[in-house]
């Protein structure tokens, strides 16, 4: 009962039937639709199959227990659900399957699209993947096969050149390892232009070479033309950035769109863009205005105008181009070059004038052989026309009219002679020709050839030189012929030792061959090392003078190396006793001159001169005791007779009648008189002996001047004399001895007074010229002869013939030494007839007398 409310009261076998027949036909349709489904997945069928065998199954044991009902009917619920699932799923991937057949279709599309496009053009596509093996090559090889037909893409130095092979294959590495596209324009060794492209494309690396042809390859040939313009602007730029000319550009409006360096540093401005930025403009406003309007014409304006340059005033030459889309411009400092060319224009004015100056005559050809500059030696030489020679004749024309005023050399072919001169314009070397001309005139010319094509003559008159050198040839031959007359014995040695000029007179001196020593100077003109050395010659001559010292020195002046060039002199004896003046001299080529004189009678002569002369000197010693002896001794009693004479005169002692007192009166004049001729004895004897000192002091020349004239007032009254003192006011004092100086005045005036006749006048002056005191005493008396006056100042030495002056001759001598003592001077001028004027200059200054003194 409980299994029949379970299954619906339908028996048990009746409804087992049914469920087997349901469970057929279940089974028969999912057999069916398998069949219908040959896509479906392998899942779907295995499922079925477990199904159907579970169905058999419980068949099988449908009769065991209800359990095994209840197990089947989950099984044909699980199957119908599977068979449901495999029904979906058979849909969704119908659905699917038409998706992929449509995007494979469209991929089949694309890839026959792809194929085409690659065959459409020659090209190479080279792939690396992402990781590291051989890359994927295809394309056309022959785009870079060689000339044997072999085609390696990734060998880059097979089919270009090492430049672009190494570019390439640095640009293919950074490719790879950093993912850098490029694109490089190539042409293989074969000639062909291809493209080379790189670029990263879904993580692998793209290499695409393909032949560039048409519109390609004149794209490619612009981008590189562009490419080589960008490089040449900025080259350009660079260029102007460097050079110390100030440039700019401008556009169409006259706006500032760029400046180079110079510009900025002209304008003051920190870099190029400031300057830009700020519109700085460098030019004046006239300046630019006139710029601007020729730019409008389309014209290139140049001109200068002054600018402020870096806050100085400069003057500019300026070039201002239009262009296209506005104008460049460029301003170049002329201030240097503006003082440069002064300094040129004075430069080539002063050797103008120096050229001028010169006794060379010199001219200048330009490339057209016109005379573009002349000097005056040139007109002068030619004696041409200035005005003509200023039109700027040319070569030819100056020569024809120098030939037609017959001052050119004769010639037999004048136009070959001519031609010759013209080719100078031609040669690049300096050449040199002597003409003698028909005036007896001897000019050496050089013809110089200058870069500018022209030429440039240099007439010098060698003249006077032909002629010296002639008058040189003589001498030397005179010279020679001289020597060999000559007694003395004359050797020339050479600076380096050896004989360059030898006379007669030294070989028979020293028993030398004179021939063979002729024959070896000959030779030695040609070949120094073939004279003989002056070692040579000493060995030679040793023999009759054995004095080693004499020749050991004369081989040191001649051979040695001396700092200062020095005489020799030397007196030998030789064996045959005869005696020889042995002297060298200094050169000034560097020779030196060797001479022996044979001076044997004169050496004997001078012997004797000596003897005699010991013996003057011993009796002019005798001479000069005796005098001051006997001026010593008389000096006393001629002081006695002096003074007794004046006692006389006394009245105290007794009148004298007038007889008597006019002998007195002869006496006391006869006894000044030698009393001075004895103190003038005395005193040069004390200034020979050295022994005579100044009393220097402070004196006035004034009270000097009228001290010395008193103690000449007797002799001028009674010679019936003028005597006129000058001295300018002012002289002052100078330093001296007070006493020497009226001595000095005294004696002078002396002299004066004694050869002046009556009624003249003696003229005592004195004036301060510089550091000196100057005194003067001039008569107007007879004069004194030309050939007497070198002897006035002599010692005992009187010249009175004719005059009343009586004396015996050493006033003048002690005037002189007087002022040579003081450091001073004495002149005397004179002439017959004409009087005399003795002056006496002494020093003012007391260092000039210590000096004479000490000296």
């Amino acid at each position: 009962m409980r299994w029949r409310r379970r299954f619906g009261g339908v028996p048990l076998g009746t409804r087992t039937h049914e469920r087997a027949r349901a469970a057929q036909r279940f089974v028969r349709l999912s057999l069916a639709a398998a069949w219908a489904a040959p896509l479906t997945s392998s899942f779907s069928l295995s499922a079925l199959a477990q199904t159907t065998s579970a169905l058999a199954i419980d068949r099988a044991h449908a009769h065991q227990s209800v359990v095994g009902v209840s197990a089947f009917v989950g099984v044909v619920i699980l199957a119908t659900a599977t068979t449901l699932l495999l029904l979906t799923g058979r849909r969704r991937w119908l659905q699917r399957e038409r998706q992929l057949l449509s995007q494979l279709g469209a991929v089949r599309t694309a890839l026959d699209r792809a194929h085409v496009f690659l065959a459409a053009e020659p090209q190479i596509l080279v792939a690396w993947g992402a990781a590291s093996g051989e890359p994927d090559v295809t394309g056309d090889l022959s785009l870079i096969a060689d000339a044997a037909g072999q085609a390696r893409p990734l060998g880059f130095g097979s089919w270009l050149t090492p430049e672009l092979a190494q570019s390439l294959e640095a640009s293919v590495e950074r490719l790879r390892c950093r993912g850098e596209s490029f694109r490089l324009g190539l042409t293989t060794l074969g000639g062909r232009h291809v493209e080379a492209e790189g670029r990263a494309v879904g993580g692998r690396a793209v290499l695409r070479i393909r032949d560039v042809a048409g519109d390609r390859l004149e794209l490619t040939r612009l981008r590189e033309n562009h490419a080589r313009a960008l490089m040449d602007i900025q080259s350009f730029r660079a260029l102007l950035d460097a050079v110390p000319s100030a440039a700019w550009m401008r556009d169409s409006a006259g706006k500032l769109v760029w400046v180079n360096a110079a510009y900025a540093r002209a304008v003051e401005a920190p870099n190029a863009d400031d300057a830009v930025a700020r519109g700085a403009e460098l030019l004046e406003t006239a300046a630019r205005e006139a710029a601007a309007q020729a730019r409008n014409r389309g014209e290139v304006w140049r001109g200068r105008a002054p600018a402020v340059v870096a806050g100085q005033r400069h003057m500019l030459e300026i070039t201002d181009a239009p262009s296209a889309g506005g104008a460049l411009a460029i301003a170049v400092d002329q201030t240097e070059l503006e003082g440069m060319r002064g300094n040129l224009a004075r430069q080539m004015e002063a050797h103008a004038r120096t050229l001028d100056q010169l006794s060379t005559g010199v001219a200048i050809f330009d490339g057209a052989k016109r005379l573009v500059f002349h000097n005056s030696a040139y007109r002068q030489l030619w004696s041409l026309d200035a005005a003509w020679l200023e039109s700027k004749p040319t070569d030819s024309e100056i020569l024809d009219r120098l030939r037609a005023e017959r001052r050119l050399p004769e010639q037999v072919d004048f136009r070959a002679w001519k031609a010759g001169l013209m080719s100078a314009y031609q040669s690049t070397e300096t050449t040199e020709q002597v003409w003698y001309l028909p005036d007896r005139r001897m000019l050496r010319v050089v013809f110089t050839p200058n870069s500018q094509g022209g030429v440039t003559y240099v007439f010098d008159d060698v003249t006077d030189s032909y002629k010296l050198q002639t008058q040189y040839h003589s001498l030397v031959t005179v010279q020679g012929e001289t020597l060999d007359t000559l007694r003395e014995g004359v050797a020339v040695f050479g600076t380096d030792g050896r004989l360059k000029l030898v006379n007669l007179a030294f070989s028979q001196l020293w028993g030398l061959e004179g021939p063979e020593l002729k024959k070896a100077l000959e030779a030695a003109e040609t070949d120094r090392g073939r004279a003989p050395h002056v070692d040579e010659i000493i060995a030679s001559c040793r023999a009759m003078c054995p004095d080693d010292s004499m020749w050991g020195d004369l081989r040191s002046i001649v051979a040695g190396l001396h700092d200062t060039r020095m005489g020799f002199e030397r007196r030998i004896r030789r064996t045959n006793d005869t005696v020889l003046d042995c002297a060298t001299a200094p050169l000034p080529d560097g020779s030196t001159l060797v001479t022996f004189s044979d001076v044997t009678a004169a050496a004997n002569f001078q012997r004797a001169l000596t003897d005699r002369n010991e013996a003057l000197l011993i009796a002019q010693q005798l001479r000069e005791d005796f005098v001051h002896h006997v001026s010593y001794e008389l000096r006393s009693p001629l002081t006695n007779i002096i003074g007794f004479i004046h006692l006389l005169g006394d009245a105290a002692v007794g009148s004298l009648n007038p007889k008597q007192s006019e002998y007195a009166g002869h006496i006391l004049e006869s006894s000044a008189a030698l009393l001075a001729i004895i103190n003038d004895i005395l005193d040069l004897a004390t200034i020979d002996e050295d022994a005579l000192e100044l009393s220097l002091s402070e004196i006035d020349v004034s009270e000097t001047m009228h001290a010395a004239a008193g103690g000449v007032q007797d002799r001028l009254a009674e010679a019936s004399i003028t005597l006129n003192i000058v001295a300018l006011d002012g002289i002052g004092t100078f330093q001296a001895d007070a006493k020497r100086v009226r001595q000095v005045l005294f004696n002078l005036l002396s002299n004066a007074i004694g050869f002046s006749s009556p009624g003249q006048t003696v003229t005592l002056a004195a004036l301060r010229r510089g550091d000196e005191i100057v005194f003067k005493v001039s008569d107007q008396g007879r004069g004194i002869p030309s050939e007497v006056l070198d002897t006035v100042f002599e010692r005992f030495r009187s010249h009175t013939v004719g005059a009343r002056h009586r004396g015996v001759g050493l006033g003048l001598s002690i005037v002189r030494s007087l002022v040579e003592l003081h450091g001073g001077r004495v002149q005397i001028e004179s002439a017959p007839g004409e009087g005399t004027i003795v002056t006496c200059i002494f020093p003012a200054h007391s260092a000039a007398l210590k000096a004479a003194s000490a000296q």
